[in-house]
């Protein structure tokens, strides 16, 4: 699932195209939203709010949209928009005279009064990459969780914008383990791990490869997530993946059991092949 600094360069790239044109094509594909034409309304803005999209209209309808996992927006010039009509994942077009926003495999579309917009995102918590970011009520959101610090990162009621790569990343560089008790790790220790989280993000928003080691080259650019199988680049122990969070809403979790303090209690420890092999075994880890 795309995360909050990919989906705020996709509203970036949207408001620079649309922000101030009248809309000539609106095609809405979802049952819902099937009689609704925005023609001749104009787009005021377009931004994000964590992993949400809000294309916000001068006739005071905000279009919502949510990328779930396969999801994109694209901006074509009008003469190449036929051809993407024709599409059966479609799911929305928005254009002007000059550009068209085409809508692809969206999980979620939906339309509300503007000043309704806190029934779509109310429940968020502070955005990492929006104006109304605030790491004092960030850090008390994940303080009063009862989730392992893992899990709390990726409940977007904590904070919003995270998902598993930079909840990943970020407690590697911070070397606290995923499983650890949110509620049972001090202030300072959420302070500098969130303050990382949101560095990362910000540094990320602005290149169209994710890396927080700050190399782009492919398989150079992360630490822990997505290199399960493979030597850790700090200690050397096998990186590993596991399951995180409530049941019927786990998500997937890479670490470093060296530097994160050992197995994660959903790991058993067994093996585990690097991503992409078909052949051979990944070597235990070790302690370090």
């Amino acid at each position: 699932m795309p995360e909050g600094d990919t989906v705020w360069r996709t509203a970036h790239r949207l408001h620079q195209a649309l922000a101030g044109a009248e809309v000539v094509l609106c095609d809405l594909r979802f049952p819902s939203l099937a009689t609704l034409d925005l023609r001749g309304a104009s787009t005021l803005e377009v931004v994000s709010r964590g992993k949400h999209l809000l294309h916000r209209f001068d006739n005071g309808i905000t279009l919502h949209s949510h990328l779930k996992m396969e999801g994109q927006w694209r901006v074509e010039a009008p003469a190449d928009t036929p051809r993407w009509l024709r599409r059966d994942d479609l799911r929305a077009a928005v254009g002007s005279t000059s550009w068209s926003a085409l809508g692809l495999r969206l999980g979620l579309l939906e339309a509300v009064p503007t000043s309704a917009e806190a029934t779509l995102v109310g429940h968020l918590g502070p955005d990492l990459l929006g104006p109304d970011w605030d790491l004092t009520a960030a850090v008390a959101n994940l303080r009063a969780s009862t989730d392992p610090i893992g899990a709390a990162l990726l409940d977007q009621r904590n904070l919003a914008g995270i998902g598993t790569l930079w909840a990943a990343e970020s407690l590697f560089l911070s070397r606290l383990g995923p499983w650890t008790p949110a509620a049972e790790l001090d202030q300072a220790d959420l302070e500098r791990l969130v303050t990382r989280a949101q560095t990362l993000l910000d540094q990320a928003r602005h290149h169209a490869v994710q890396s927080s080691t700050g190399n782009r080259r492919k398989g150079e650019e992360n630490y822990v997530h997505g290199r399960s199988g493979r030597p850790c680049r700090r200690c050397g122990t096998t990186v590993r993946v596991a399951m995180i969070g409530p049941a019927g809403r786990e998500r997937t979790m890479f670490y470093c059991p060296g530097c994160q303090h050992g197995l994660g209690p959903t790991d058993d420890g067994r093996p585990q092949r690097p991503l992409g092999s078909t052949a051979g075994r990944a070597t235990p880890y070790r302690r370090a």
